[in-house]
């Protein structure tokens, strides 16, 4: 009951992919690498999702109603991180399936550990004269017309300008409205899915926005130093409507949200202002 996908047989070879689909390599039972509970590939539809970097491959599986057979393109640092740790997983027991060990990207964010409540946080480290703006993460349950959604709320910590611009003003909102995110006038209503942008979540936890690369496929926006917990409540409602909703918001404007009341009353405020842009992007990996 295993789901090899026309992308993953490509990279893998026909030959490993038949062997995969004969049971031959393919684990019966796994711990899916979108929800983390167990799986039986022989009682259950699994898809082969395969996460490829520079030199290295990981082969991970996931229940076929998480996720679709894909190939996930990660860094040669996360995967040497992955592998790592699923060395050492099996050294210690069941050998889980594969996660991704996510890296910063310079300049981008580099959040620590998520706050203890139902909208997690990556805290954003603050920025000195120089340095690029670094991104805040907060995740949490938004409801659009009484739906939960699963959302990301993006903050920078201070302005972020286009490459050269060294005056200082903040043309964050509108770097994200030339990629295609929209203004937000109403909360209530979900954006428009924007093509090409995806959230990761492997292993129930939030390792990376990545967005449309140049040569074809995907590359990181934001990748978290370390993946970023989420509740199940969150992961339960991005798996149901395979997509996660993101907002960015000009620095200062919302703040790390200790919950998710607080944190609608913090982006309907922003709302108010004309200082949010979003767009619904489908998951990758999860």
């Amino acid at each position: 009951m295993l789901a090899v996908s026309d992308e993953v047989r490509s990279e893998i070879g026909d030959d490993e992919a038949d062997r995969l689909l004969g049971g031959a390599h393919a684990p019966d039972s796994y711990e899916c690498t979108s929800c983390r509970t167990p799986g039986d590939s022989l009682q259950e539809p699994t898809s082969t999702v395969l996460f490829v970097g520079d030199e290295t491959a990981v082969l991970a599986f996931a229940h076929a109603r998480c996720i679709p057979s894909q190939v996930v393109p990660v860094s040669e640092e996360q995967l040497v991180g992955a592998v790592r740790s699923i060395s050492q997983a099996q050294a210690d027991g069941p050998a889980p399936a594969a996660s991704v060990a996510a890296q910063a990207i310079p300049g981008q964010a580099v959040p620590g550990q998520p706050a203890p409540s139902p909208a997690p946080s990556a805290a954003a480290q603050p920025t000195a004269p120089g340095q690029a703006a670094i991104l805040g993460i907060t995740c949490g349950l938004v409801l659009h017309g009484g739906t939960g959604h699963a959302s990301i709320v993006v903050e920078p910590t201070g302005p972020v300008g286009r490459p050269g611009n060294t005056s200082g003003t903040d043309e964050f909102l509108d770097l994200l409205q030339d990629a295609g995110f929209q203004p937000v006038t109403d909360l209530d209503k979900t954006p428009d899915q924007l093509s090409g942008w995806s959230v990761l979540v492997a292993m129930g936890k939030l390792h990376a926005i990545l967005q449309p690369a140049a040569a074809g496929g995907s590359t990181g926006w934001w990748q978290a130093h370390q993946p970023l917990q989420v509740t199940d409540a969150w992961r339960f409602a991005a798996n149901q409507l395979t997509e996660v909703t993101m907002y960015a918001v000009p620095a200062g404007m919302v703040g790390r949200q200790p919950r998710e009341d607080l944190l609608r009353q913090a982006l309907e405020r922003a709302v108010a202002l004309g200082q949010v842009v979003g767009a619904s992007l489908p998951l990758a990996g999860t």
